[in-house]
């Protein structure tokens, strides 16, 4: 049936109110040669049935993987059916950002839990509402550091993600602010030596992830206690947020702000996003902290109840005053994250544990082969770099078998040439990762 907003009478009304004659005249800055004279050349209109038969053909032309050995920033859990179905409901599915928030009850007792999980987690006193990804938190915490110490030098570790140090280098170019690489050493763990040589008076923030992009484990309480005797601040990352579930936190080993990706609690890969910036952080830095923060309190007949706290973003403050220019939020993704971690609960560590049990399996394995080379000596969590003869022929040959294979780090980093960065979830059973040394071999 066809869609008719406006009868001949409604349009006669109003081209006579604007004055003119013919909707051709709205047209009249494009010259004439770029309008279109005639109908599209496009196929007929198709029924639902139709189009639904179309789009199921083309579909079925997708050659979906059998198992993934990339992790990378990006990672295959199990996601339990509850997360689907909590998130799908409609009144947390059309809610997820109300702009009169405090109508929406559901949705802010949701946030209020997801903040306080992720500051459990992390070791820190808040977290916020969420940001885009994890790259953003990251390079917002960076920004943020510089202006609550009013220095312009930031410092980062080459084994931080190759994507959230480009993110972090377009905030720091378009604040002025100078980068710096710290490189990695043998272990995979930032070099120590180097960091101190290059944190002076200037220093605003020293950029961290644990576990790295490498999947190696940093120690970070000497980075932090480095950072502040220089009166830096320490912004501690994580790759995967299971990890959350077995190694200390970031928080409690002296971070200033924690910050990572959140796409691992109950969000699928989907493609590249919507993600979860993970952004949690100790107290007295709250009212500087972008995004929001939902709070408990009471109403007048004495009721729990939730309300928007703090909201720093330019939508809800004068403009030169707001911490941050995001003016999005990722809250349905939050709410999967609340909802997740709220049906593992204590069993996170079982599953962090069963994480690092694949992994050395599956490193061990692969380590059987001929000529295959582990890189770095360090503890890893999740991932593994393993160097090999040929590491594009054996990305190959998995893929030949619907595997997709390890990730090449000779894209980000061209000393590490046939290399490769696997990972092992709780998603790999035993007999796939034989399978895998077997088609390597």
């Amino acid at each position: 049936m066809d869609y008719c907003p406006h009868t001949p009478d409604d349009i006669a009304q109003m081209q006579s109110a604007i004055g003119i004659t013919s909707i051709d005249e709205l047209f009249a800055d494009i010259p004439e040669k770029f309008r279109l004279q005639s109908t599209l050349d496009i196929p007929a209109a198709l029924s639902e049935q139709e189009t639904i038969a179309t789009m199921s053909g083309i579909a079925s032309k997708n050659k979906l993987p059998q198992l993934t050995l990339t992790g990378a920033g990006a990672y295959s859990h199990f996601i339990p059916a509850v997360v689907g179905h909590i998130v799908g409901r409609a009144e947390f599915y059309t809610a997820y950002t109300p702009y009169q928030a405090e109508i929406s009850q559901g949705i802010l007792q949701a946030i209020y839990e997801y903040q306080t999980m992720i500051a459990h987690l992390t070791g820190t006193e808040i977290a916020n509402a969420s940001m885009y990804d994890g790259a953003s938190a990251m390079a917002e915490a960076a920004v943020l550091c510089a202006k609550i110490s009013n220095r312009t030098k930031i410092i980062a570790a080459r084994s931080v993600h190759p994507e959230y140090r480009q993110v972090v280098s377009t905030y720091s170019w378009a604040n002025g602010f100078t980068l710096v690489e710290i490189p990695y050493t043998s272990s995979g763990q930032i070099d120590l030596n180097a960091l101190q040589k290059e944190l002076d008076d200037q220093v605003a923030a020293v950029l961290v992830q644990s576990p790295n992009f490498f999947g190696v484990i940093e120690d970070i309480a000497p980075i932090a206690e480095a950072a502040h005797q220089k009166g830096a601040l320490l912004a501690a990352g994580f790759t995967d947020g299971t990890s959350l579930g077995i190694l200390k936190p970031a928080g409690e080993s002296g971070a200033d702000f924690v910050v990572g990706e959140g796409q691992s609690f109950g969000n699928p890969l989907n493609y590249g996003g919507p993600y979860l910036g993970i952004f949690s952080a100790q107290e007295k830095f709250m009212r500087r902290i972008p995004g929001r923060l939902v709070g408990a309190t009471v109403d007048k007949n004495g009721k729990r109840g939730f309300v928007l706290t703090l909201q720093t973003r330019e939508q809800h403050i004068r403009r030169e005053k707001a911490t941050s220019n995001i003016c999005s939020n990722e809250a349905l993704c939050a709410l999967a994250a609340g909802v997740y971690l709220a049906a593992l609960g204590k069993n996170l560590k079982r599953l962090a544990c069963l994480n690092i049990y694949k992994t050395q399996y599956l490193k061990n394995k692969l380590l059987e082969i001929k000529e295959w080379k582990e890189i770095f000596s360090a503890p890893v969590y999740n991932e593994f770099v393993l160097r090999c003869p040929d590491a594009r022929q054996v990305n190959k040959k998995l893929q030949a078998s619907g595997i997709i294979g390890g990730y090449e780090l000779s894209k980000d980093y061209p000393e590490l040439e046939n290399t490769l960065l696997f990972c092992a979830t709780e998603m790999l059973s035993k007999e796939d990762m034989d399978r895998v040394v077997d088609i390597v071999k």
